[in-house]
């Protein structure tokens, strides 16, 4: 049962000796595994209570507090150009666990409409990202979050675009499409990065021309960057892609990874079977319904386009789509089904040859994954993401 927003600012007054709670309301991102508040004290200061609803929840919510304190550390020594959620107390739930206080952080959510060409936050938000992708791969590894090579990562988005064909809800060309870019293995020798897994509008605070804060990083991990920039490519006004590329690029040490931006689309439009997959999981017809829509819509405006289209430098395809992120999480991908080995088909494209120094072994196959704690319920619990309420509206290019 969700607690009441009384009940969270109760336990906000004991997390933090000496709150005084004046007001409260209930936070943004309530919902799911986990309840959340924002508690007004009487000097006006704003404070997020956040408490989990299982144990699962609260394993990952202790995982999140020990990636803070690591990504505080990177902000604290320059490395990271905006703030991150730093706990300042916790309170003990009757239930085994804990909820956790943190002040609410200066900037409001980003209006991906507000975007525009040149120099300012299109570009802030590239520089940013790209300090993220900067970061020692240790930083969520010793916190115990997911580590995945290449190799690991597209044989696992390979396995979610099977376990989508068996509802049989995918369009056959569409399936045909990822199953061509998945299997072009030189599309996928990048060097995996520290990403945060869950970007979005809500989860971007900006003040000005620079974003100011990053929130919600539950599903951080070693894996693709091109992750991390699937949303603003599908969803940012095409004048903004631009900037926050070039942006990216540069603030990047030896960046060489040609296929980035073509991983960033597709990873788009993989959104779309991992919303599918949570609704079949949840039995939530509304949910198929509304995927199947749109799947039915990218296969029609990429009838046309080699998998997938490439975006580089301003360029992009007529036909192209483009579809708000918002609607999924990373959670919503079942482990036990993405994990296994899955062979590689016999009719793979042909890729052209990376940069042999800055890229794994061509042969490589190695499946190394490591998750966030070994505890099965955790794993349970991911599988059970719940999409955000407010979906967003689709619009198509070209």
């Amino acid at each position: 049962m969700a607690r009441s927003p009384l009940a969270l600012a109760a336990l906000a007054t004991v997390a933090v000796p000496g709150l005084d709670a004046y007001d409260v309301h209930r936070g943004p991102s309530s919902g799911g595994s986990l309840d959340t508040a924002v508690v007004i004290d009487a000097q006006h200061h704003r404070w997020v209570v956040r408490a989990p609803r299982t144990a699962a929840a609260g394993a990952a919510l202790e995982a999140e507090v020990a990636l803070l304190a690591r990504l505080a550390e990177h902000v604290d020594g320059g490395r990271l150009p905006f703030e991150v959620p730093r706990p300042a107390g916790f309170a003990p739930l009757p239930e085994g666990g804990r909820a956790v206080v943190h002040p609410d952080l200066a900037g409001h959510p980003l209006q991906l409409e507000l975007l525009g060409p040149g120099p300012g936050l299109a570009a802030g938000l590239g520089r940013a990202i790209a300090a993220l992708h900067e970061l020692p791969p240790s930083t969520v590894e010793d916190a115990g979050f997911p580590v995945y090579e290449a190799d690991a990562y597209r044989r696992r988005r390979l396995a979610e675009v099977d376990e989508a064909a068996r509802t049989g809800k995918v369009p056959a060309a569409l399936l045909r499409r990822w199953e061509r870019a998945l299997e072009d293995v030189a599309m996928w020798r990048f060097r995996p990065t520290v990403v945060h897994g869950d970007l979005s509008a809500d989860h971007v605070l900006c003040t000005g021309d620079e974003p100011t804060a990053l929130l919600e990083w539950t599903e951080a991990k070693v894996a693709d960057p091109a992750d991390d920039l699937a949303w603003l490519l599908v969803a940012a006004p095409q004048e903004a892609v631009d900037p926050i590329l070039e942006a990216y690029a540069l603030r990047r040490t030896e960046l060489t990874d040609h296929h980035l931006a073509e991983r960033a689309l597709l990873a788009g439009e993989l959104a779309l079977a991992r919303w599918l997959l949570h609704g079949v999981r949840n039995d939530d017809a509304e949910v198929v319904d509304d995927a199947t829509a749109m799947l039915v819509e990218l296969d029609e405006h990429t009838a046309d386009d080699e998998p997938p289209p490439a975006y580089v430098g301003g360029y992009e395809p007529a036909g192209t789509t483009r579809y708000d992120d918002d609607r999924w999480h990373e959670d919503d991908v079942d482990d036990d089904a993405v994990t296994q080995d899955v062979p590689v088909r016999e009719d793979g494209a042909e890729g052209t040859a990376p940069d042999e120094a800055t890229t794994p072994d061509e042969g490589s196959t190695t499946d190394q994954v490591v998750e966030p704690g070994e505890d099965a319920a955790l794993d349970d619990e991911r599988d059970q993401g719940t999409p955000r309420e407010d979906h967003g509206s689709s619009a198509v290019r070209g």
